[in-house]
């Protein structure tokens, strides 16, 4: 395995199964007799339990009244090494003394404990969680959170307006009037670290925590190469011009569905000009710097958090083994 395939929700090696999908009688006799086991998802939140140094995803039976919240609909996720797992949204609970300033926060700390849950056992933001849990689990949780997040925000037909229902096990969504037939989607996303000689660019986004930078981000567009995506977004944001551009690594972010493609550009000019419509900031900073970031010694910087593909590419370049 490549280093780039270690970030952080890829790699696991799940079997999906595709092929089970439209095996509705399958998949329902699986949950039945107890070879198959749901995730719950409340509001993009995993149900989580501590496991020694980490975490681990709570895997519920079939019938765990924790599931009645969500009705009957389960998202097939895969074979998990012989256990089959499903997801289940139940985002129509509602916890007592729900603080939505917290939950909507940029680093959401606040737990949700369901009455019908384990001892240990709470709804956690996946942002603060996934770089204790196992790989497998990583891609597991991260799979439920996108694909749960397009049902919601895709319950009807983009051709005729109906409401659409789910099928293929949660993989498609068909629609009963014009028989329009719907995928997930997911929005692929340049993330790009730009050198010059011994720096590298950052930026802060507005409403991001004091001090804290990352690397500069855009979506592609219609039409566009990753290379030509990298070029524009960064003279965009910044009017810095870059040259050569060259893929290193990808990771899957599920905020709500993105597919973050991580490049390298050597930067042809160093002049900063910032865009105030997208960027706070942006500055140049030296290698040296940056290891005094990320080892939480700089005075004024405090850099992407770990997990990200952000975090991932400026700890390998430092390190010298970006392959």
């Amino acid at each position: 395995m490549k280093l780039a395939e270690t970030v952080t929700f890829g790699g696991s090696g799940l079997d999906r199964a595709a092929g089970l999908r439209g095996d509705g009688a399958a998949l329902a006799r699986a949950l039945a007799d107890g070879r198959g086991s749901v995730l719950a998802i409340w509001r993009g939140k995993p149900l989580i339990e501590e496991a020694g140094d980490g975490l681990r995803l709570v895997w519920l039976p079939g019938d765990h009244p924790i599931l009645a919240e969500a009705g009957a609909e389960r998202l097939f996720l895969g074979d998990d090494d012989g256990a089959l797992r499903f997801a289940a949204d139940i985002s129509r609970w509602k916890p007592e003394d729900l603080d939505e300033l917290e939950l909507n926060s940029f680093a959401d700390s606040s737990l949700q404990a369901h009455p019908a849950a384990g001892e240990g056992q709470l709804f956690r933001e996946l942002r603060l969680a996934m770089t204790l849990l196992t790989a497998r689990d990583a891609e597991l949780a991260a799979t439920a959170k996108a694909m749960l997040s397009w049902h919601r925000s895709h319950r009807f037909c983009a051709r005729c307006g109906a409401e659409s229902r789910m099928t293929q096990a949660g993989w498609q969504r068909s629609c009963p009037d014009c028989g329009a037939h719907h995928f997930p989607r997911t929005d692929p996303v340049v993330i790009m670290l730009i050198t010059h000689g011994n720096d590298v660019l950052l930026g802060r986004s507005p409403g991001w925590p004091e001090g804290m930078y990352s690397l500069l981000a855009g979506f592609i567009e219609p039409g566009e190469t990753m290379e030509a995506a990298v070029r524009r977004e960064v003279a965009e944001e910044t009017a810095v011009t870059v040259g050569q551009v060259d893929y290193l690594a990808s990771q899957p972010w599920p905020y709500p569905s993105s597919l973050m493609f991580g490049c390298r550009g050597e930067a042809t000019s160093r002049e900063i000009t910032v865009d105030p419509a997208e960027l706070d900031d942006a500055l140049w900073i030296s290698r040296e710097d940056l290891a005094e970031a990320l080892a939480g010694n700089h005075p004024v910087l405090k850099p992407a958090r770990k997990g990200a593909i952000a975090r991932f590419l400026m700890e390998n370049w430092l390190a010298d083994r970006l392959d």
